[in-house]
């Protein structure tokens, strides 16, 4: 898990208690209707591409940022699919850091770049159908990976 400078400020005056944190997911189709998943290097675990809002950035940027640096592509945020946090976006870090999420769940369209990360966060990116995806480290509901733009905005 790469950390930002503010996040590393605020770890030195708080040590490793609760931080909620602003987070931002990319969900990309390919041309075949596919979701791109990404396997995390630190964890082994699965999830969207995204990552945590750094002060003074806006949701939209902070996940243009996010994409490119673990996958390689370019995107476009089109609408938010869904909001989430509490308890089941709650994390603990090996190193004991305890951060809760609150996920913006962007559609995005893929406008170019080659696919393969830009940084030492990325184990795997692989497609995958909406039904036959692999368990995700976020309890994302399943209509999350309905066909885009097929139902309103979920906020649970």
């Amino acid at each position: 898990m790469a950390i930002s400078h503010y996040l590393k400020q605020l770890r030195g005056r708080i040590g490793t208690e609760l931080v909620i944190m602003p987070a931002v997911v990319g969900l990309m189709r390919n041309e075949a209707g596919l979701v791109l998943f990404q396997r995390s290097a630190d964890s082994g675990d699965w999830g969207l591409p995204g990552g945590s809002v750094d002060p003074g950035e806006s949701p939209a940027v902070a996940l243009v940022r996010e994409v490119l640096e673990e996958t390689g592509l370019h995107v476009r945020p089109e609408r938010v699919a869904g909001v989430f946090g509490g308890p089941g976006y709650r994390v603990r870090y090996a190193n004991g850091d305890i951060v809760e999420y609150t996920v913006i769940v962007f559609e995005c369209r893929i406008l170019g770049g080659e696919l393969g990360g830009l940084d030492d966060e990325t184990a795997e990116l692989r497609y995958f159908s909406a039904g036959a995806r692999p368990v995700l480290d976020a309890p994302f509901p399943d209509e999350l990976f309905d066909a885009p733009g097929s139902r309103p905005a979920l906020f649970i």
